[in-house]
């Protein structure tokens, strides 16, 4: 499964051709990727002018950025010694052999070590 940073987000809206056909791939696959709240609020800026990136919020999970989501987040934070909540709930929404599509693969690489999992970051 993908998990999407806001990078990706940016970079789909952009038209990178590599993330959408990987994109499609998931959806043909029936595997939704997905993403959390704080995550579309980073990105979120223009409304209607955003129609691609509106497109692809419809075709993917949103996980609400919730209590619990928010306190796990804290906790790992305080494990890895990082400080990005968005970061780290967005690696929360992982697990093992998941890849996260990400602008900082070097900010997201702790986190992921912090939460014991084995993920592939992948760059946009």
């Amino acid at each position: 499964m993908l998990v999407l940073d806001a990078g990706a987000f940016i970079a789909f809206e952009r038209g990178d051709r590599d993330l959408a056909a990987l994109l499609k791939r998931e959806l043909l696959a029936r595997r939704r990727p997905r993403t959390h709240g704080g995550v579309v609020g980073q990105i979120w800026r223009a409304g209607a002018r955003q129609a691609r990136v509106a497109r692809l919020i419809q075709a993917i999970e949103v996980i609400p950025l919730d209590l619990d989501l928010g306190r796990r987040a804290g906790l790992l934070l305080g494990r890895s010694r990082r400080s990005d909540v968005v970061d780290a709930a967005l690696v929360l929404l992982a697990r093992d052999d998941d890849w996260i599509v990400t602008s900082d693969p070097d900010d997201l690489h702790p986190l992921a070590e912090g939460a014991g999992l084995h993920v592939e970051i992948v760059p946009v």
